[in-house]
């Protein structure tokens, strides 16, 4: 018979459901068997093992709805362990990953082997979007609403055979689908016809800060606005992914409660950490799409955030090597690494007094487990998974290529300071993270959703 996994996380200042309160969890197995106030922590069974946080935060685990860990077929850059492990370190718990990769998960077939492959070597837990491409609309929608995230289309350019640009296609798939519809939203003509004013002027040497330029906030407007209208004619349940523009938030809505929303916003951690000012020092290293925009774009992304019209905080973690990156304009990959930094720079902001702990959990922890329904997850509730993340606001991680985790080796943080440091990280109940030590004895698990 196994050994019961029984433990008590104490001296905690808990963070959670909008309140912050001196506490500690009891853990049983791989869920929370109850929560104590400091008052009631002194009825606690004197004999059990005791985890002391020390006036630590704790928080729910993160669950990033946007990662690329590149397994399969592009395993030069990423894999499903790497990135994981690196998850693992910046306090997220579980991740939603996207089918661009080398074959496109475009079948159930191809689905369900990522499923397989991430049991086997996953550290967090873990869902996978079904991919669309204009001609498998009949696969799509055999997707199982209960054991997979969402669908995923790239209404802009993308990896193979994946962009979806037939109106008919659309049409069809929101009238049809039955969970959630993420979506990438850049309007490829428009980018096209920008890319050759461009390119009439720098021929193959246009400068990185033209990067915004080309990809525009038209360009993310007129895709936004498209699958907006769709999302509203059909009453499709839609996500919006890495909003990064100020004309896209008159879009989206606030007046209404999370969970009654039918079309939800995402915006990425490093459309509110840099600006278009920020090509300058980092070049091709920040090109992401959608582009980092101005300032002005920031600004109204943080804005937006706080009156939640946007709701959810991702990283759309999207690594490439140096060598990659390292390249002209033209030539460089867009995406990055972030996964192991993104709650400490969301952390940051929280120093900065930009925003307060219970929202940074709010975003990053409760709103994916509402707006993709996933079960028993994104809270610290009697009976959820204990999947938990610690913080110690009074210490500090400095960002250097010894202690990055990504397979590729390189962070756009390189040489910031953050002012926090993760030094506890649960899933299921297993600590699997202490003060830069890994337990990998148990993997993740797939996520449930309630749908």
């Amino acid at each position: 018979m196994k050994e019961s996994n029984t433990y008590l996380i104490a001296n905690a200042q808990i963070v959670n459901e909008g309140q912050i309160f001196r506490g500690a969890v009891l853990v049983k197995d791989d869920c929370i068997e109850e929560i104590f106030t400091e008052n009631e922590i002194r009825e606690i069974d004197p004999q059990l093992k005791i985890i002391d946080l020390k006036g630590k935060h704790l928080l729910p685990g993160v669950i990033d709805d946007q990662v690329h860990f590149r397994d399969p077929g592009l395993t030069h850059k990423a894999d499903m362990y790497t990135e994981s492990k690196a998850a693992i370190a910046g306090g997220i718990t579980s991740f939603m990953e996207m089918p661009n990769t080398i074959p496109n998960t475009l079948t159930q077939e191809l689905l369900e082997e990522k499923y397989q492959m991430a049991a086997e070597k996953s550290l967090a837990n873990y869902s996978f979007y079904m991919g669309v491409s204009n001609d498998n609309l009949e696969e799509v929608l055999k997707t199982n609403p209960k054991t997979v995230c969402g669908i995923k289309v790239f209404m802009g350019a993308s990896t193979g055979n994946m962009l979806v640009d037939n109106i008919d296609t659309l049409n069809k798939l929101f009238s049809k689908a039955k969970l959630l519809v993420a979506v990438h939203c850049e309007d490829e003509p428009t980018i096209q016809k920008n890319l050759e004013v461009f390119r009439g002027k720098y021929g193959d040497k246009i400068p990185i800060d033209a990067h915004p330029l080309i990809r525009s906030d038209k360009a993310c407007y007129t895709s936004s606005k498209l699958a907006v209208g769709l999302a509203r004619l059909y009453n499709t349940r839609l996500h919006v992914l890495h909003l990064s523009s100020a004309k896209e938030m008159e879009l989206f809505d606030n007046t209404l409660p999370l969970e009654k929303k039918r079309i939800t916003a995402e915006v990425c951690v490093h459309h509110l950490w840099f600006n278009s000012s920020d090509y300058e020092k980092h070049g091709t290293r920040i090109k992401w799409n959608p582009a980092i925009k101005t300032r002005t774009d920031q600004q109204k992304l943080f804005e937006s955030l706080l009156d939640n019209k946007l709701d959810v905080i991702a990283t759309d973690h999207a690594p490439h090597t140096l060598k990659e990156k390292n390249n002209t304009y033209l030539k460089a990959p867009s995406g990055g690494p972030l996964v192991q930094h993104s709650l400490l720079a969301m952390l940051d902001f929280y120093r900065q007094e930009k925003i307060s702990l219970e929202k940074i959990v709010e975003k990053m922890c409760h709103a994916p487990a509402v707006c993709f329904q996933v079960k028993k997850r994104g809270f610290i509730r009697k009976g959820y998974f204990a999947d938990l993340v610690a913080v110690d606001l009074k210490n500090s991680t400095a960002v250097d290529k010894s202690n990055i985790l990504y397979k590729c080796g390189w962070s756009p943080f390189e040489g910031h300071s953050f002012k926090s440091k993760i030094t506890h990280t649960f899933v299921n109940g297993q600590p699997v993270f202490d003060n830069g030590k890994f337990n990998e004895s148990q993997k993740g698990r797939r996520l449930e959703f309630q749908r």
